[in-house]
């Protein structure tokens, strides 16, 4: 597998996006998150992850933009939209452009029995358990009592171990282990093992 191949894999361990839309009611309340993308001491790219919460709904919006030199100059725009309902998701949607052009298109949409998803308007497969945590909220919800997560990335389940003082392990599907540190349930730094290139995603102040 190619150098710039790995480096789109990695990030998309990195960042689980996704977009909200506006309520007009008084009952909505709204948290947003920022976070540095370093690699070797250098920021290479910025994060940032809202939610946005009425009674029975909520919906995460997180834009990540990452510009870095594998073998050429590569540029990589993620967006993710979740939204879930009375704490279980209801759909996802992934979109990854590489130097401004479309890379892929993932969608996991629930429907009345399953979840089916999509990658780029192609069916790939059902998931039938209820999802009621995706690796998008590992930014605002500090997994506890949590022993795996689904992946809007790939449709797949993680394995979340829990390591003591509020720091998580995570091993994806490719066994690829990643390290999760939190403080009053937010997170606050991950350090990202993609094999060849490896990341961390430190929280502003």
């Amino acid at each position: 597998m190619s150098s710039f191949y790995q480096y789109i894999i990695v990030c998309s361990l990195l960042f689980f996006n996704s977009d909200y839309n506006q309520f007009n009611t008084i009952y909505a309340s709204k948290n947003t998150l920022t976070f540095d993308i370093i690699n070797k001491n250098e920021v290479i790219g910025n994060l940032k992850a809202t939610k946005t919460s009425t009674d029975t709904k909520t919906h995460y919006q997180s834009v990540t933009t990452i510009s870095t030199k594998i073998l050429k100059e590569i540029k990589v725009n993620y967006k993710y939209d979740v939204t879930y309902e009375r704490n279980k998701l209801k759909k996802a949607n992934v979109y990854i452009d590489v130097n401004d052009k479309p890379y892929a298109d993932i969608l996991t949409n629930w429907e009345a029995k399953h979840y089916q998803i999509t990658k780029n308007d192609k069916k790939e497969k059902v998931v039938e358990d209820e999802i009621n945590y995706a690796t998008i909220l590992l930014y605002f919800n500090e997994p506890i009592d949590i022993e795996r997560c689904y992946s809007e990335q790939d449709g797949s389940f993680n394995t979340i171990v829990p390591l003591g003082n509020h720091t998580y392990k995570k091993i994806n599907a490719k066994n690829h282990e990643n390290i999760y540190y939190y403080k009053n349930g937010f997170l606050q730094k991950a350090e990202i093992n993609g094999g060849l290139v490896k990341f961390e995603i430190i929280a502003q102040k």
